[in-house]
């Protein structure tokens, strides 16, 4: 047998020739023939109608920042219920406590309006 890292070396091995395999097919489909407009990245091949570095409203940051703060409590959550295994209450009353301060946290930003869009 190969053993472990001989497994993971002919899975990297399957996946680098399989990436190469699907970066030619996708080159060969798309064509190669296109103009220099079509290779805009944005608005389909259109010009833009703003620079790229264009400034943004910020409660498009605010929102980006509700974001990152579910997005941590996720990341927090799924070890959290590996341990609420072996701690039990002290685990349960953690994890209330960080919910409660993103609750405060949200609505705050609820009460600031700053998750409506218009």
């Amino acid at each position: 047998m190969l053993g472990p890292l001989g497994a993971a070396l002919a899975v990297f091995l399957v996946v680098t020739i399989a990436l190469i395999a699907l970066r030619s097919a996708s080159d060969v489909i798309a064509g190669v023939g296109e103009t220099a407009p079509e290779r805009v990245p944005f608005l389909g091949g259109y010009p833009p109608d703003v620079h790229a570095w264009s400034r943004f409203h910020a409660r498009y940051y605010v929102m980006a920042l509700l974001f990152l703060a579910f997005d941590m409590e996720m990341v927090f959550m799924y070890p959290w219920a590996v341990v609420f295994v072996r701690e039990g209450g002290i685990a349960l009353a953690e994890m209330g406590m960080f919910i409660t301060i993103l609750l405060v946290g949200v609505l705050y930003a609820w009460r600031e309006r700053s998750l409506r869009w218009a």
